[in-house]
């Protein structure tokens, strides 16, 4: 197999391209893909501070040794989910990239900060382990950005996972999701960080083969409360069309950010003002994490 750029050993074959690529030539296919992304969307640009959230999975390294090497100004946030285990690996993992880059991280600890788990947390408060979590993390995102000074909190979201986030909200047709689904969520004037999606161009398989070339070593285990979530149904679903139709994902989501205003309702107007506990945006009296954490206080 050769690279369809070079004639080099090909290392990988990208089905919905049609193509086959060198370890060289594929990185500067994520490179500009990531590029692209950020320039077409407006993302940021190179005067701002980026905060790279990093788990320690192969999507969320793979974005910040990306962004890195394009030369934008970046640092990490890790939270530990005091996940027995499994956090104290992944934190490893993201403290020996940050350290064999010369970077900045940033690790705020559950366990340390209230004493609980997201797990523990969740079975407090009665909910579901991922939508606890996800509460907590973009609260932890958006005020640690803000205190630090970050305009920009990017994620590892890749086409995968945006995929299947669409395809679940349009099957429930989930109307106020869907006009929230966007690579990027605008900062309201400076109210909150922008939020930005850099992968959402790469399949998943592209970003753990950028990983594994370009020896990033990461934890591969899935986070023990994703067992279960109706999000890798979905995963799995839009795996076999795929196979089916190389493409499907890419034509699928890529096809709904060229029709925003194709749905029922315009976008809907967000009034903000501060938490009356913590002073966070929320367009309620009480911002979604502070009632959690109210819950795990009774």
């Amino acid at each position: 197999m050769k690279c369809r750029q070079c004639q080099q050993s090909a290392v990988i074959k990208m089905e919905r391209h049609n193509t086959s690529l060198c370890r060289g030539c594929f990185n500067l296919y994520v490179h500009d893909q990531v590029e692209r992304a950020i320039t077409e969307e407006k993302m940021f640009d190179r005067a701002e501070s980026v905060l790279v959230a990093v788990s320690g999975g192969k999507d969320s390294l793979a974005l910040w040794d990306v962004l890195i090497k394009l030369g934008y100004r970046t640092a990490g946030l890790h939270l530990n989910l005091g996940i027995n285990d499994y956090s104290q690996i992944s934190q490893e993992k993201v403290e020996a990239f940050a350290e064999s880059r010369g970077t900045e991280l940033i690790v705020h600890a559950y366990q340390e900060a209230y004493g609980l788990g997201v797990i523990e947390i969740a079975e407090e408060t009665a909910r579901p382990a991922c939508s606890a979590c996800g509460t907590m993390k973009r609260y932890h995102f958006n005020r640690i950005a803000m205190e630090r000074g970050f305009p920009v909190v990017a994620t590892g979201h890749n086409l995968d996972d945006e995929a299947s986030r669409l395809l679940g909200n349009v099957l429930q047709w989930q109307e106020e999701y869907l006009e929230k689904q966007s690579p990027v969520l605008s900062d309201e004037g400076g109210t909150w960080a922008r939020k930005v999606k850099p992968l959402f161009r790469l399949a998943e398989r592209e970003a753990a083969a950028y990983a594994v070339l370009n020896r990033i070593d990461y934890i591969v285990d899935e986070c023990p409360m994703s067992k279960g979530a109706k999000m890798l149904v979905y995963k799995d679903v839009l795996n076999r069309l795929e196979e089916t139709s190389p493409g499907t994902k890419h034509r699928f989501y890529l096809g709904f950010l060229k029709r925003p205003r194709a749905l029922p309702s315009g976008p809907k107007e967000l009034h903000l003002h501060p938490c009356q506990s913590c002073g966070q945006p929320t367009p309620g009296e009480v911002c979604g994490f502070c009632r959690l954490m109210q819950r795990v206080a009774r």
